[in-house]
């Protein structure tokens, strides 16, 4: 039996240099079994005999498709219906009626979900606005999600599921109400996805378009992020949140630290974070 070659200290740090130049994310030594996991299958399916080969044929030439393809490959697309009870119940008994009574007047309301991998996040607050708010009806409500990877936004915008990712957090009820099964699938109706705008978007690169948000779900990503890294997207998403506005991260994430502007606010037994009331 012939042995792979383990990932040469050469290789690896021409993939995580790729990577942080790329997205901003860091591969901390000891990762190279991470690394060649996820490599070796987009070697393949990309025609190279071994990662390997990949590898040195990015080293050629400018950044190119193939480079896009190998930093999304590194990126965590974790998720799943309703991830973290806590939020979403903070989301439908406290932020939620407090935008709607205090933007009654304007009778618009943006979202944001960052780094929406396949869609369940987003799909997950559109269904929380149908359920829990009715009288939003007659609303101008759009639903942003974003995401740098261009294989999880053709997935989430399709809305298309298998049995296990609807068995992870989506109520029974809500799988009846607003999913309809084609075979092996389940697929969101087309009320709800017509609810959510995907587009691509690397959030260390300037954010083009993006219209003031009152609400910004940003979970689980600084985690992944270096300090100043971690502070640049922060200060972006101040000047970006509504005065009025609430900001959204994962359980293991917080401001504190980072960027003065914000402070901590406790709903539901979650904590958000919101622009300080000066």
């Amino acid at each position: 039996m012939t042995l792979r070659a383990a990932m040469s200290s050469s290789d690896f740090n021409y993939i995580r240099n790729l990577v942080r130049g790329q997205s901003a994310l860091t591969l901390d030594p000891g990762k190279e079994y991470l690394v060649e996991s996820r490599l070796d299958p987009l070697a393949r399916h990309e025609g190279f005999p071994s990662y390997h080969q990949l590898v040195a044929t990015l080293r050629f030439g400018p950044f190119r498709d193939l480079h896009r393809k190998v930093v999304e490959a590194m990126t965590t697309n974790e998720t799943s219906f309703f991830r973290d009870a806590r939020v979403f119940a903070m989301l439908a008994k406290s932020i939620l009626p407090a935008l709607v009574a205090g933007r009654s007047a304007e009778r618009s309301l943006n979202i944001w979900c960052a780094a929406c991998s396949t869609g369940q996040e987003p799909y997950s607050v559109a269904m929380l606005l149908r359920e829990c708010q009715p009288s939003l009806e007659r609303w101008n409500i759009r639903i942003l999600a974003s995401d740098i990877s261009r294989n999880v936004l053709t997935r989430a915008h399709a809305g298309r599921y298998n049995q296990m990712e609807v068995n992870r957090g989506l109520p029974a009820h809500l799988l009846v109400r607003y999913f309809e099964q084609h075979g092996q699938w389940w697929e969101i109706r087309p009320e709800i996805r017509r609810m959510v705008e995907f587009r691509e978007t690397n959030l260390i690169q300037p954010w083009h378009d993006l219209p003031g948000m009152h609400v910004i779900l940003m979970r689980n990503v600084l985690i992944y992020l270096d300090l100043e890294t971690k502070r640049t997207i922060l200060e972006r998403a101040g000047r970006l949140l509504d005065r009025r506005g609430y900001l959204l991260l994962g359980g293991a994430e917080t401001t504190m630290n980072l960027d003065d502007s914000f402070e901590p606010v406790s709903f539901e037994g979650a904590v958000c974070f919101r622009r300080r009331q000066t």
